[in-house]
């Protein structure tokens, strides 16, 4: 496996025609059920959420392969959760009867709630060539990664043009336009101007920003609760200063931070809000998930916002926070949430705050999470996929030479 063999060509995907999968999806759930009620256990909750009619799924079947891929961070990724230095993955290819090919990717981070990419190799060593969407809609809870990327696999062969779909216009200022990263042909710095562009850990996002603000990007994400609270601040203090009126800056803890030190930041950031003219749009995940209290109550006394993105990893994690009374932002990340339909069928009923966040996947999982952002998303917020530059080098933009180069 040549592990950075990942050659640039143009894509063919259409993102920009999303609404259809709705239609298409919908063939395959029974009716909406509710969420709501109450006492009720959140075994029971999750299993309410509407599944394939069996019927429809033993119609299909398609032959299966798989390859695991490897892409090396240019330089290593620092969090709270520690240090990152090789994306690891496997990408899922479905080819039906007819020819019609689907992609899927399974992307897992473990410190996410996710499984390993060792049990993610393990559930797709033990399935035959040929599968059924029986199978794929079968896959149990604990594998979430296995189940997005099997599902978008799935919805490609489905759509008989391997994932490509219809062009559909959509407002010339709308993140679906032609110009966003949700369409089919983005323009380079356009593109960019509709996603999140993630800055490192320390001082060195001082610098990071400007350059990603050449390129197209105003909204801008910094991974915090990584150095000392005081270095921390004053890098803060700096960013905050430096950015022009029309940028927007999330910060993010990754849980990492106590009570007393996120009330510090958030005070901090209510405080320099009304003295600069960027704007500090939320404040992701300031404590560990095991503290959805305590984030509960820190939402009420700060303008700042706060968003769950560690609590919310998979779908029973969502169900969960909102059962407990979440109602501000939730960062969804697609490539390990689990079901895309299940998903899917969630955000509608419930109309969420939700903002879509990339797993450091590839072109293949990148497509499939950007169709649900473009279908779901409610609050025009930046999608948070502008990671492209944390890698050693270019990801393909094609499925196929992706695939043939591995």
């Amino acid at each position: 496996m040549n592990a950075d063999k990942f050659v640039p060509q143009h894509s063919h995907f259409d993102f920009a025609q999303c609404k259809s999968l709705s239609t298409q999806h919908s063939a395959l759930s029974t009716q909406h059920s509710q969420l709501s009620t109450p006492n009720s256990a959140l075994s029971t909750q999750h299993s309410q959420l509407s599944t394939p009619n069996s019927a429809l799924s033993t119609q299909h079947s398609a032959l299966f392969t798989f390859r695991p891929y490897q892409r090396k961070f240019a330089r290593p990724l620092t969090t709270h959760h520690g240090v990152w230095e090789m994306r690891e993955g496997i990408i899922l290819r479905l080819v039906d009867e007819a020819g019609n090919v689907g992609w899927g990717e399974i992307a897992p981070i473990s410190w996410f709630a996710s499984e390993t990419l060792e049990q993610a190799l393990d559930f797709c060593r033990q399935l035959p060539k040929e599968i059924t969407s029986e199978t794929i809609f079968a896959i149990p809870d604990d594998l979430p990664a296995c189940q997005f990327g099997f599902e978008s696999a799935f919805e490609g062969v489905g759509s008989g043009k391997g994932g490509r779909m219809v062009k559909k216009s959509f407002p010339p200022h709308s993140p679906h336009s032609p110009h966003s990263p949700l369409s089919p042909h983005p323009l380079p710095i356009r593109e960019k101007f509709w996603c999140s562009g993630l800055l490192a850990a320390g001082e060195v996002a001082l610098q990071q920003w400007q350059k990603l603000w050449e390129e197209g990007y105003r909204t801008f994400k910094w991974k915090i609760g990584v150095d000392a609270i005081a270095t921390e601040l004053a890098i803060f203090d700096n960013l905050c200063r430096s950015l022009p009126a029309s940028a927007k800056l999330r910060l993010d803890a990754n849980g990492g931070l106590s009570y007393e030190e996120a009330e510090l930041w958030l005070e901090t950031c209510d405080k320099i809000q009304g003295e600069v003219t960027a704007e500090i749009e939320f404040l992701e995940q300031p404590l560990p998930v095991k503290d959805l209290a305590g984030m509960l109550e820190l939402s009420k006394f700060y303008r700042t916002a706060i968003a769950l993105d560690e609590s919310v990893a998979t779908l029973q994690q969502l169900l969960s926070c909102y059962q407990q009374g979440w109602r501000g932002i939730f960062v969804l990340k697609p490539g390990i949430i689990g079901s895309p339909s299940k998903l899917r069928q969630f955000c509608q009923q419930h109309k969420i705050d939700a903002v879509f966040s990339s797993v450091f996947e590839t072109v293949i999982g990148r497509q499939a999470a950007l169709k649900l952002a473009a279908e779901l998303s409610r609050k025009n917020r930046a999608v948070g996929f502008g990671v492209d530059h944390f890698f050693a080098q270019a990801a393909a933009t094609n499925p196929e030479n992706l695939w043939n180069n591995l």
